[in-house]
């Protein structure tokens, strides 16, 4: 399997530090709102190439962050009048309901930076004791200058950088022995979160809080650390310049990073209009519509989004769900239930499709190339599986279509539609099993509704009900 790696600008073979075994760190949202199309790509990519890994049999130890002090978490929090807590913890409820929309599994871990202060304070101290850190007036800077390969993944030139940042002056910026340092631990200010430290009380810098995480949950050496191009300067750089200065070793052995998702060729911004977050495009398309429209391009290449491609990807996964339909009609109709030999025959030749999608996804995770091949197949299933095949011929091109879409995260099989005299049928039972003191059946056919997406709210007039 071939990966390019943004520090040696190279399609490298992956190799993992431990036979079986994949260490992959990507970096989460910064929870203060709900998260936008932008956050989705990396999140469906990264997690793609996961269920690619496990399809290939690795054990994959997956960890995405969630950043819950920052700036803008403050900001929101005293404009709302509550604590950046209260704002952290209702967004990362919001983020993982459109991570479970989009399908995108929930990481091994997801670490919170508030509850990894601890690591972050020794990680700290340990670059100042190592000659890498210096204190000003309780703020703590990484000396970039004491990091000879500083600038090795984004290839820029630092005495270009350095001259550039001289003209940007911010608080602070005179205490800093060279302008590209950067804050590791800031002190607090008035109406801030903030934590106890050697340097007095503060909060993190927003880079030290990957490297800790990161170092924490998969070790000092990763395989895979993923995330946006925007993040390749300053904040993998910093990150690099952290954990390799402060555990000796190096940091990851591959970087991936998507490229940016434009909005009509242009880049999304609130201030143009055309900003969208994932929970808006959910009232008008089945998330998995984001999903396939978001593996239709190489994850290298700039993406952009539109009225017409998103309704484009809607009729693409149309195609592919109505073939799944038509499949689960011609088993219920199927009159034989044995292959015959001509059909034994074109089940063995099914693992060509596999072949041929793991061809696509080995060449540096082309999903592009890898949905083709489901399209490939969709087209085999409407013409070659009909009344006359055998219910073991339709569920082989059945399951070879379901495991496919399933690597890529894509959920295929329509939802059964929920009729409203059923759900009143289950209303009556609940109600009559409260009746006869059935508690624990009541629960359980109420838990039943929430799973179909159905909300009971008891009034005095009796069970209101809704469909989510």
């Amino acid at each position: 399997m071939l990966l390019y790696n943004t520090e040696t600008k190279k399609r490298e073979e992956f190799v993992p530090i431990t036979p079986g075994k994949v260490s992959m760190y990507v970096c989460g949202p910064t929870v203060y709102d709900f998260i936008h199309i932008g956050n989705a790509r990396p999140m469906i990519v990264f997690d793609t190439l996961r269920r690619y890994f496990e399809h290939k049999g690795y054990e994959v130890n997956y960890v995405s962050n969630f950043t819950d002090v920052d700036d803008k978490i403050i900001k929101r929090a005293n404009e709302e009048g509550v604590t950046a807590q209260e704002i952290s913890e209702r967004f990362i409820k919001e983020c993982k309901k459109d991570m479970e929309g989009m399908n995108v599994r929930p990481a091994t871990t997801h670490p919170q930076a508030t509850q990894e202060i601890g690591g972050m304070i020794e990680m700290i101290r340990t670059l100042i004791g190592k000659g890498y850190a210096y204190e000003k007036n309780g703020t703590v800077y990484f000396s970039t200058r004491k990091d000879k390969g500083y600038g090795k993944l984004s290839h820029k030139n630092l005495d270009d950088l350095r001259s550039g940042s001289r003209s940007l002056k911010v608080s602070g910026e005179d205490e800093k022995e060279d302008p590209l340092d950067f804050v590791l631990w800031k002190p607090k200010k008035e109406g801030e979160p903030y934590w106890e430290s050697p340097w007095g009380q503060g909060r993190p810098g927003w880079h030290i809080e990957c490297s800790v995480m990161a170092k924490r949950y998969l070790g000092d050496t990763i395989d895979i650390h993923a995330g946006g191009e925007d993040l390749v300067f300053p904040h993998h750089e910093n990150e690099i310049a952290q954990s390799e200065c402060a555990n000796g070793v190096p940091f990851a052995q591959y970087w991936l990073h998507n490229a940016f998702l434009n909005i009509d060729n242009r880049k999304m911004s609130k201030s143009l209009g055309n900003f969208f977050t994932v929970r808006q495009i959910s009232e008008k398309y089945d998330l998995m519509v984001l999903r396939l429209f978001m593996l239709s391009a190489h994850y290298r290449s700039p993406l952009n989004f539109s009225k017409e491609l998103i309704e484009s990807a809607k009729s693409s996964y149309e195609r592919i769900t109505n073939a799944v339909d038509n499949l689960n009609f011609l088993a219920s109709v199927a009159k034989t239930e044995a292959a015959t030999d001509a059909e034994k025959t074109k089940i063995g030749s099914l693992a060509d499709f596999t072949k041929r999608f793991d061809e696509g996804m080995d060449d540096d995770v082309n999903t592009a190339d890898a949905l083709s091949v489901v399209f490939d197949l969709v087209r085999y299933a409407n013409a070659e599986v009909s009344a006359e095949s055998s219910k073991e011929f339709i569920a082989a091109v059945k399951k070879e279509l379901l495991d496919l879409c399933d690597i890529l995260g894509l959920k295929v099989e329509k939802k059964k539609e929920v009729l409203d005299s059923d759900i009143e049928d289950l209303i009556a039972q609940r109600q009559a099993a409260r009746k006869a003191k059935d508690f624990r059946k009541a629960d359980e056919i109420r838990d039943q509704l929430a799973a179909m997406g159905i909300t009971l709210k008891d009034t005095r007039e009796g069970v209101k009900w809704t469909k989510a």
